[in-house]
């Protein structure tokens, strides 16, 4: 199994890359938001890998964290959700947008994906509501999950790229919202209303004790009296 490369970009096409590792070269295929992070030829990049394997046919699929990885083979869990419309949805809203929609059930959400309909999407929602704390946990679990390693070739954007999409402090937040997440489980709420919660939290907090006060504050109304 290949779990992660590391070498320069000789090529970039329109949903992959091809990356030399020591003379061998490697098609990667990665979403619209991992591409635009990228470097162009030459530069030097490293991402973790996911190899999809068929009687006729090798796929390697890229991500820049171990946490996109995860949303990916989660999401490819639910039947007829392929692996290139897997990266089509991570593409679209990213790792914490995925997260988000399915901790709210926003199924609408995911249907802004190329190629995803209303009942793929519906489907995407019930099958992994209920799934989705357990990789946001996982998310803020540490560096490990949050980032390339320190000794990783660093990636710079390639070029001014205008479009590319905007790429917030994906640690941090995954992080606090993973502190929140466990906080309010603690306290006995079920993973899946917290998880709730705290997206909808999320929306104008981004630190852990504001995400826990935001998110107790929505889950109020449903406390036992």
């Amino acid at each position: 199994m290949i779990g992660k490369l590391s070498g320069r970009i000789d090529y970039r096409g329109s949903d992959h890359v091809l990356i030399d590792v020591r003379g061998v070269g490697y098609v990667v295929h990665v979403s619209e938001r991992t591409l635009a992070a990228l470097p162009g030829p030459g530069g030097m990049a490293a991402l973790y890998t996911e190899l999809l394997v068929r009687e006729d046919l090798l796929q390697l699929f890229g991500f820049l964290t171990l946490a996109e990885k995860e949303w990916h083979r989660l999401l490819i869990s639910v039947q007829g959700v392929g692996a290139k419309a897997a990266m089509a949805i991570l593409g679209t809203l990213g790792p914490e947008g995925v997260a988000r929609a399915l901790a709210l059930g926003d199924a609408g959400a995911i249907r802004k994906a190329p190629g995803v309909g209303p009942k793929l999407a519906q489907r995407v929602v019930m099958e992994l509501k209920d799934k989705a704390p357990v990789v946001m946990a996982l998310a803020g679990a540490g560096a490990d999950l949050g980032a390339l390693p320190d000794d990783a070739p660093v990636i710079e954007p390639a070029g001014p790229a205008a479009s590319a999409p905007p790429r917030p402090a994906p640690r941090q937040s995954a992080q606090a919202q993973a502190d929140a997440l466990s906080a309010l489980t603690n306290l006995g709420y079920s993973p899946s209303e917290a998880a709730s919660a705290i997206a909808q939290a999320a929306e104008h907090e981004t630190e852990t004790p504001a995400l826990i006060r935001a998110a107790l504050r929505l889950l109020a109304p449903k406390a036992q009296p």
